[in-house]
């Protein structure tokens, strides 16, 4: 008689454990793709709303580089634009990540950003990883070199399944209904 149709897979654990040592017993790794539509949510959100702000003249004029060859007061109009934006998305990221612990598109597809030992970040950690984020802005080179870089990065277990903004922090995206019932009850 042949073997079982059925064969069970007696792994160590999850692709967090496997992939860290030091990461709670199931927790989970959260993908890629739900990583980028969440921090595309987040863009489009704060786009919405500093739309809604400035009636419309903010997104209008962050790509109008012919502002640049009208002189000065169209030259300083160019850049406090996009010193609005960038200040804007810099304390969006960095205090909704200080609130509720992370972004709130974050929130809607359930990823919490958490410490390779499945703790949650203190609040001098979302400044930096803030910053990190705005690198993705940058016209052209952000979206294509390090938008994909991390991409990539994200989906390689040589990386660990971690951006460059999560290796450079120690952190990890997990899913949050995965980690310890300590943890999930800091994240709000």
């Amino acid at each position: 008689m042949a073997d079982s149709p059925v064969n069970l897979y007696q792994g160590g654990g999850t692709l967090a454990q496997a992939v860290l040592a030091s990461a709670p017993e199931g927790m989970l790794i959260a993908p890629i793709w739900k990583r980028v539509a969440a921090y595309m949510l987040d863009i489009v959100l704060l786009s919405v709303v500093l739309e809604f702000i400035t009636r419309g003249v903010l997104m209008a004029s962050l790509m109008n580089v012919t502002l640049l060859t009208q002189g000065g007061k169209s030259i300083a109009f160019f850049l406090v634009n996009w010193f609005v934006l960038l200040s804007a998305i810099y304390l969006y990221f960095k205090w909704t990540g200080r609130v509720i612990g992370r972004s709130l598109g974050q929130r809607g597809f359930r990823i919490a950003i958490v410490h390779d030992n499945g703790t949650p970040l203190e609040d001098h950690h979302w400044g930096p990883r803030a910053v990190g984020k705005m690198v993705y802005l940058i016209p052209i080179a952000g979206p294509l070199w390090f938008g994909l870089r991390d991409v990539m990065r994200g989906r390689s277990k040589e990386s660990e399944y971690r951006t460059s903004i999560d290796q450079a922090h120690h952190t990890v995206a997990a899913v949050d209904w995965s980690l310890p019932s300590e943890t999930r009850l800091r994240l709000r």
